[in-house]
């Protein structure tokens, strides 16, 4: 049972073949200190089948991230903004992921915060535009974790749930 003095952040890498997924927790004792006491608690993906007809894969996504907001109780979710980039129809399947995430976050109680992808690395690495393996490096610094969180995906959930506790 969590004590209620402990504030856990889930953090979300949304997309419709691979969901990222991150939690972290924090001492409410420290959450106004600048240099406050992280603590790592599991990570993830929600993988989806290709071949999967879209509603399909939209449920399962649903089904799974609710696994995990049921599991660990988050109090605050934090899922990246979508970004357009070249390729138009990847963005339209990310939104429809979004709009399940944030019904599933509806459905938890949770206001979701939003942050852009190049903001987060910015504030994780000092580069706007840094790579996978920088990001995955940076979050196992922060975290005192002994691997790199992989996939790529879970540790840019985990980066956001970061962001999330080093803005508060």
């Amino acid at each position: 049972m969590k004590k209620k003095e402990e504030m856990i952040v889930l953090g979300i890498d949304p997309g419709t073949a691979t969901t990222g997924w991150g939690l972290i927790q924090c001492s409410k004792a420290t959450m106004q200190q600048s240099h406050k006491a992280l603590r790592y608690i599991a990570h993830g993906v929600i993988k989806t089948p290709v071949g999967m007809i879209m509603g399909e894969r939209l449920l399962m996504l649903h089904t799974e991230l609710t696994k995990v907001l049921v599991k660990y109780k988050p109090q605050v979710m934090v899922i990246e903004q979508l970004f357009f980039g070249r390729n138009v129809k990847t963005g339209m399947t990310v939104g429809q992921a979004r709009g399940v995430i944030l019904m599933a976050a509806a459905q938890a109680h949770l206001e979701p915060f939003e942050y852009q992808g190049l903001w987060v690395k910015k504030k994780l690495c000092g580069d706007g535009y840094a790579d996978k393996k920088k990001i995955q490096e940076t979050v196992r610094k922060i975290l005192k974790l002994r691997l790199v969180p992989k996939p790529d995906d879970a540790a840019d959930a985990l980066g956001l749930a970061i962001c999330y506790l080093q803005n508060v």
